[in-house]
């Protein structure tokens, strides 16, 4: 194995699920942000915005410190929305990363990793999602959709 495979190995931590977050963040217009994956795995899928959570990091804090990194946005969090579980047993990746519903409180949505790891960011109502979803944005948006419905009801 080569030294870049070996960092890229470690990197992965293998051998335990790793720690992730994620945020549905809706704005006035009942629009929610999804932002286009610029890197494997899942390159060209839409997916909420999240990321990995740092060595004793509060889940809430990690989540709008992740959100302000890649999208420039300051949220409120609202609540515990779902869970999501990624497992790619071909990557050596198994990912547990805890969703919340958010709400933008300042900032204006703008790609702050232009040319890294996000290719792109939308509003998009419900009705109108994409289908080329990555995997741990699809209990989010279920959870969502299910949500309001109950609450439409």
């Amino acid at each position: 194995m080569s030294s870049i495979e070996l960092m890229e190995h470690s990197k992965r931590e293998t051998g335990h699920p790793r720690l992730g977050v994620g945020a549905v963040i809706t704005n006035d217009h009942d629009q929610i942000l999804l932002v286009l994956r610029n890197r494997n795995p899942e390159k060209g899928m839409w997916s909420i915005p999240g990321g990995k959570v740092d060595p004793y990091e509060q889940l809430e804090h990690c989540v709008i410190r992740e959100i302000k990194e890649e999208v420039n946005l300051e949220i409120a969090v609202k609540g515990l929305l779902c869970t999501a579980e990624t497992i790619r047993p071909e990557n050596e990746e198994h990912w547990v990363s805890v969703i919340y519903e958010t709400t933008v409180v300042g900032g204006e949505a703008k790609n702050m990793e232009e040319g890294g790891a996000i290719g792109d960011l939308k509003w998009f109502s419900l009705n109108e999602l994409p289908s080329n979803l990555a995997c741990f944005t699809l209990p989010a948006i279920e959870s969502i959709i299910s949500r309001k419905h109950s609450a439409s009801s």
